[in-house]
């Protein structure tokens, strides 16, 4: 299963709908917003994309809230599985702990991905290019024996993504 993860769009509709346009282009079957979503228009777009998706509040969501049931809004930590495998979606990176297979986290702006004693902790980075000159996101793809994390990037002036790195990670079952 592929699923696209995006983070920290704060304002920048318009880059979150490039980004979200890039994983559905590229196959995601499901998609995964880690928090800062800021605008309502953003939530819109992952409604309308046709794809099922969850979205987990940030620091700065407190205002969406009044949306909470029109829209797939979750409080973190957030435990859920999908193509068999257990999944923690938090912002806030307070929750590290492996106590799910993958577990995916936004706020800090910065991409990572790692696998640690059977965790896949992964952060796409951010939308919105508020602390580079990127927009950033990323496509996990859950195999039955790996983790394939493709991590893609945008600079400010091109109008296309490009894929900056793969990585694949045996998992542990």
């Amino acid at each position: 299963m592929k699923i696209g993860i995006l983070s920290d769009t704060h304002k920048k509709v318009k880059k979150a709908k490039k980004a979200l346009n890039l994983l559905l282009q590229n196959g995601a079957e499901f998609i995964i917003h880690a928090g800062d979503i800021v605008e309502k228009e953003t939530l819109e777009l992952l409604a309308n994309c046709g794809k099922k998706y969850i979205v987990v509040y940030g620091n700065n969501d407190a205002h969406l809230t009044q949306y909470h049931e029109k829209y797939n809004l979750v409080q973190e930590p957030y435990y859920f599985k999908l193509s068999n495998t257990k999944f923690k979606l938090m912002h806030l990176p307070f929750y590290m702990s492996s106590d799910a297979e993958v577990i995916i986290f936004g706020h800090t702006h910065q991409f990572e991905a790692e696998f640690i004693k059977g965790t896949l902790f992964v952060n796409p980075g951010e939308v919105c290019a508020r602390n580079k000159p990127i927009s950033e996101c990323v496509m996990l793809e859950v195999l039955e024996n790996a983790f394939i994390v493709q991590y893609y990037i945008r600079k400010e002036k091109e109008k296309k993504y490009t894929l900056n790195k793969t990585f694949s990670y045996k998992r542990q079952k």
